[in-house]
């Protein structure tokens, strides 16, 4: 069984978003602690990338910060390998095909393996492309990630019957970034998701207040939550932790 599976297996699972080396990656790490003992059940980790299609300006400029910075694959791979001394939850890798390709996807996917990642989310792969990708993962033992969005239709139960690990339902149009409110009916979609998987899945994109949260994880079987939380790192830096943590334990306590 998948390591992903410990995430969801105490009720509803809350799942923050952290981008790597924003504002650094002492940071970084503070910040997944501070989740971590405030409640989240799994982290999702992203991988700084120049052309970040599917994110907002929140986490855009994150991405912006946090390459100027310097953080690049390789800082982002050692920094994990310390983080697993103190972090046991899983842990996802949230970035783009490209940053796979250029590192080579087997030596990415086998590090990934190495350092205890375990499960991989590419959000610009459709699922007709994912054969580039998930026959290495399989053989590491890494879960690629299946995104079911409001405009998967009648592709829906077929992405689930595939899936591993945990699907991302997307629960909105559009990219990253708060939302007031969302009216997308996630009902339904979850409903064909499980007629056709036993995998758990968790709703993202617009959550930020406990109230969202709650009501996300009483439709799916859990919640994830970004911008808000990158957010406060761009108005915190360094001292963002400790508010993360605060939110974190918010965010938890609304959906146990």
């Amino acid at each position: 069984m998948s390591k992903i599976a410990e995430a969801f297996a105490n009720g509803k699972a809350f799942i923050p978003f952290i981008t790597c080396g924003d504002p650094d990656l002492a940071t970084t790490a503070a910040a997944v602690k501070e989740a971590v003992k405030n409640g989240a059940d799994l982290i999702e980790l992203g991988i700084p990338f120049s052309d970040p299609t599917a994110e907002g300006p929140v986490i855009q400029g994150a991405n912006i910060r946090a390459l100027r910075g310097g953080v690049n694959t390789n800082k982002i791979f050692d920094f994990v390998r310390e983080l697993r001394r103190k972090i046991s939850v899983p842990m996802v890798f949230m970035t783009y095909a490209n940053v796979v390709f250029s590192y080579g996807t087997e030596k990415f996917i086998s590090t990934c393996r190495e350092i205890g990642i375990d499960g991989l989310i590419l959000p610009d792969i459709p699922f007709e492309e994912k054969d580039e990708f998930q026959p290495v993962c399989r053989k590491y033992g890494v879960d690629l990630i299946s995104l079911i969005a409001p405009t998967s239709a009648n592709r829906v139960g077929m992405i689930a019957k595939e899936a591993e690990g945990f699907i991302y339902l997307v629960s909105s149009l559009g990219v990253t970034g708060e939302r007031s409110e969302i009216q997308t009916d996630l009902t339904s979609i979850v409903n064909i998701i499980r007629e056709n998987t036993d995998v758990p899945c968790a709703i993202g994109f617009g959550i930020s207040k406990p109230e969202q949260a709650k009501a996300m994880a009483d439709i799916a079987d859990g919640a994830i939550v970004g911008s808000a939380i990158v957010r406060l790192l761009e108005q915190y830096g360094t001292d963002a932790p400790r508010y993360i943590g605060e939110y974190v334990g918010k965010m938890k306590a609304a959906i146990r």
